[in-house]
């Protein structure tokens, strides 16, 4: 190998190494945040917790939003909006999550209605039993 191959060479590598933490910044989420384990219960009895006792409320806990929508079912999803990480809000109003940085929409599922969001948010199950709400992957 010659003197100049080697030295651009190692130019190129070095500027790979320097250059690449910058470009995955840039990129979007996509997902990065599914596949969360999550187990926990509220007491519905709780004061933090009273805004499920009626349609249409909802609380953040743990990385998850859980509301009960307008229909009166409980739904619990990651905070988390896919696209560049913003933190997720219910909408009773429109029964779906709202992610008020760029505007991404989705449903109760967790799937996309609108973007610029592409991946669905992780959905966890929900069990009533009496007063006491668990959440679980």
């Amino acid at each position: 190998m010659k003197r100049n191959e080697f030295l651009s060479a190692l130019g190129i590598s070095a500027g790979t190494v320097f250059f690449a933490p910058f470009l995955t910044s840039c990129s979007q989420n996509n997902g990065a945040l599914a596949n969360v384990s999550v187990d926990f219960t509220l007491d519905l009895t709780q004061p933090a917790n009273a805004s499920l006792n009626s349609n249409g409320g909802s609380i953040l806990r743990d990385g998850v939003i859980v509301a009960r929508t307008s229909s009166g079912a409980y739904v619990a999803l990651a905070s988390t909006c896919t696209h560049q990480g913003g933190t997720i809000q219910f909408q009773s109003a429109n029964n779906l999550f709202h992610c008020p940085n760029h505007g991404a929409n989705f449903s109760t599922s967790g799937s996309v209605l609108l973007g610029p969001a592409s991946s669905a948010l992780q959905k966890f199950n929900t069990q009533l039993t009496g007063t006491s709400l668990r959440v679980y992957a």
